[in-house]
């Protein structure tokens, strides 16, 4: 008898141990997970959260400019930023190091003797031309180069110390060009240059003048023919001409006068400018102090004796029109004094300004967004930025300022990222994700909106798809089928999720996008005729003699249906080309376009719906079939014992008390939809579109990661928008299964007492 209780207590003893051992595996396995959720969260944010950092500048040096003396007309700097360059109104050029201000070269300009330097001009950042005017109507062309030299005998850290040699060369020689034939002062000039021409425009007394120099190479000889072509651009306003600028392509010339107005001439024919527009730029409440291009030469920056700097570029004078008119799209705020000087970066649609207090403010155009400002000195009358938009040059009377720029992601805010942008070239605001170009002033487009939209189509279509045959097949399945057919048809449907979705998509792209394409009206038809075809069937049976309807067991009346759904789907695909040729004369996706301008792209949402429905099928049939299924017996037999037909049974009592499993089913099959990758990466276009149509594709947050990730620079503004769509696609899946859950327990608690 004792050796009975204490084997019992040793049995009991073990028991607890392993209940204690599952119960802390199971807290310690889910507090694991929850563990891991937090990190990847955390992770997340580490990378996503620098993006919304504003700019900072740190001060290096301040020195007085060389030959202080002389008037600065221009400052600049080569690429590292390790020398700037000043042209001065006695036409000195003049290179220093930025961080001490230490001489390394300077050189006078070429001038013909009596002449004097009047007005300047630059082009491009990237051509680095340069014009200087005279007061006897000549121009002088010339570019500042950077040659980069390796040294072998200098070495630091084991590498050769690099060498920058400034050097100034003349691309059209060092003779000066005429411009004005009667010998007045150029008192306004703008120039552009590039391989095979360049265009001169010059104000000289009251006149406009142009200068076009076209050169052609001979193929043989490898001669270069220069031809001149001269013009006077006739004026739109008698005000005093302030700024002269001409785009990159040498098309587009803006004339500054008076007190804010602006003229556009379109210089397509050089020898006939046209006027295309004349307008105020600030309406005529503030004065024009400051007049630049951003880069790509496609808007216009103007700064104001109030401290705005506004943003114009050309859009269409209203919709369906092909005439583009300049327009005020945005503004800058943030600088209380006269706009002194405008400094466009490289590369990107930023600006750095300065304004008569000393304030130098750095802003971003797309993302409409001011990182800084912050107060230099007493006054700033020019500024420089690098060409990696890292440094700035300022400078304030005879002093110069040289800081570093801490500006990483400007191109990111709230409104970029969900809000409409007006970019450059687009007729209006719009929801855009374009992130690269090659185009090297490229304007990025980083809106997540239409790949959020996309991700929610996507999963639209194939939970419309997947929900009403999962669903009703698990309630068949588990109420009504017979057991043993039971045994095969759930595993068969469940063996279904473990097809790769890199599978599914392999054959949705490359079979069945272009089987529906050819079928199309089959499967408009398919969708018509097989409710009907089912229901005349289910009647035919009905019908029948009882001996024949009771030969068939209880529980196998679908498999009846297979035959037919089979007939009636070889019957619409086999008369599709028969009612495309009727009906839609010979091409169903023309008609749609023509008849009801509806673009059908073959990889589309109908293509999406079908192949992701059917990877999601298998996890909420599942799922609610075992949820169905694990109602208690007794309150089946219950209802059908108080007179209930099984069909009333499932409505009133199964369903209800299934609820909470069916609803979690489908959220699962949801957040399946919503995370795919590959379905969508295949079987799309993959075009980040904003459109209901379920003939058009889109483009997911998932697969936007998995086509773009590989190709985005570590640490970059593209990179790390990546990480943020990853983030909200994790924000959103953690809201729905939350939300889900909190519906799921309610639904439990209320339906428990049946």
């Amino acid at each position: 008898m004792t050796s009975f209780t204490e084997q019992s207590n040793l049995i009991m003893r073990w028991r607890l141990l392993k209940d204690a051992v599952a119960r802390y595996g199971v807290a310690i396995g889910g507090m694991g997970v929850i563990v891991a959720i937090t990190l990847i969260m955390v992770y997340l944010l580490f990378v996503v959260i620098p993006m919304f950092q504003g700019a900072s500048v740190d001060k290096v040096a301040e020195y007085t400019v060389p030959y202080p003396e002389e008037r600065t007309l221009y400052l600049t700097m080569e690429e590292h930023a390790d020398i700037g360059m000043r042209l001065t109104d006695q036409g000195r050029v003049i290179f220093f190091n930025t961080v001490d201000g230490s001489l390394r070269k300077e050189q006078l300009l070429p001038l013909p003797a009596g002449t004097s330097v009047t007005s300047w001009s630059a082009g491009t950042p990237a051509s680095r031309i340069m014009a200087v005017g005279l007061s006897d109507g000549q121009v002088l062309l010339f570019h500042h180069h950077y040659k980069i030299n390796f040294s072998e005998a200098k070495v630091e850290g084991g590498k050769p110390v690099r060498e920058i040699v400034p050097q100034i060369r003349f691309p059209l020689g060092e003779s000066p060009l005429r411009l004005d034939d009667r010998g007045r002062n150029i008192v306004r000039l703008a120039v552009e240059s590039g391989e095979e021409q360049t265009t001169l425009v010059g104000l000289a007394g009251e006149e406009i003048k142009l200068l076009h120099i076209q050169r052609e190479t001979s193929f043989l000889g490898g001669e270069a023919t220069l031809t001149e072509t001269r013009a006077s651009i006739p004026r739109s306003s008698r005000g005093a001409i302030s700024q002269i600028l001409l785009d990159k392509e040498q098309r587009n010339l803006y004339v500054a006068s008076g007190r804010d107005d602006l003229s556009h001439y379109d210089l397509f024919e050089k020898d006939a400018p046209d006027l295309k527009q004349h307008l105020s730029l600030f309406g005529g409440d503030q004065q024009l102090t400051s007049l630049r291009f951003l880069t790509g030469d496609i808007s216009l920056l103007a700064g104001s004796d109030k401290g705005q700097v506004v943003q114009f570029f050309p859009v269409p004078e209203h919709r369906d029109s092909s005439t583009r008119e300049l327009r005020r799209i945005r503004a800058f705020d943030d600088l209380g004094a006269p706009i002194q000087d405008i400094a466009p970066e490289y590369s990107r649609k930023g600006f750095l300004a300065i304004d008569a207090e000393g304030h130098l403010g750095i802003f971003h155009t797309t993302a409409h967004r001011t990182l800084l400002t912050e107060n230099i000195a007493g006054s700033l009358q020019n500024v420089a930025i690098s060409p990696r938009a890292d440094a700035a040059l300022m400078q304030s009377d005879n002093l110069l300022y040289f800081y570093d720029i801490h500006n990483e992601h400007p191109e990111i805010s709230w409104s970029s990222l969900w809000g409409k942008v007006w970019y450059e070239s687009y007729d209006e605001p719009a929801y855009v994700w374009q992130s690269s170009s090659a185009s090297n002033d490229h304007e990025p487009k980083l809106s997540l909106v239409p790949i959020s939209f996309g991700t929610l189509k996507a999963a639209f279509y194939a939970m419309l798809f997947a929900i009403p045959l999962s669903i009703m097949g698990a309630i068949y399945t588990a109420h009504f089928m017979a057991p043993r057919m039971r045994k095969t048809v759930k595993p068969s449907i469940e063996i279904m999720e473990a097809l790769p979705t890199v599978i599914i998509g392999f054959l949705a792209g490359l079979w069945l996008a272009p089987y529906l394409e050819r079928h199309l009206p089959g499967i408009f038809s398919f969708l018509i005729i097989a409710p009907f075809g089912l229901l005349l069937a289910a009647y035919a049976f009905h019908r029948l003699p009882g001996n024949l309807r009771h030969a068939i067991p209880e529980g196998w009346e679908a498999a009846l249906l297979i035959p037919v759904v089979l007939l009636l789907g070889y019957l619409s695909f086999s008369a599709s080309p028969w009612m495309e040729a009727v009906f839609f004369g010979g091409d169903i996706r023309i008609w749609m376009s023509q008849e009801l301008g509806i673009s059908y792209d073959q990889r589309n949402s109908l293509v999406i719906g079908i192949a992701m429905g059917f990877a999601v099928i298998p996890t909420i049939f599942s799922i609610a079939e075992d949820a169905i299924f694990a109602v208690p017996k007794h309150l089946v037999q219950g209802s059908l014992a108080m007179g209930a037909t099984p069909w009333q049974t499932m409505v009133r009592v199964v369903l209800l008390t299934a609820s909470p499993g069916i609803f979690s089913a489908v959220m699962i099959g949801l957040g399946r939809a919503v995370g795919e990758t590959m379905i969508v990466l295949m079987a799309t276009g993959n075009t980040p579109v904003m459109d209901m149509n379920i003939f058009e594709g889109m483009r997911t947050l998932s697969a936007n990661i998995a086509v773009e990730m590989p190709e985005s620079e570590v640490n970059s503004t593209h990179y790390r928008v990546l990480f943020l769509a990853g983030l909200v696609l994790f924000a959103f899946t953690f809201v729905v299964n939350t939300a889900a859950e909190i519906v799921r327990q309610r639904l439990r608690k209320r339906y428990s007492s049946l």
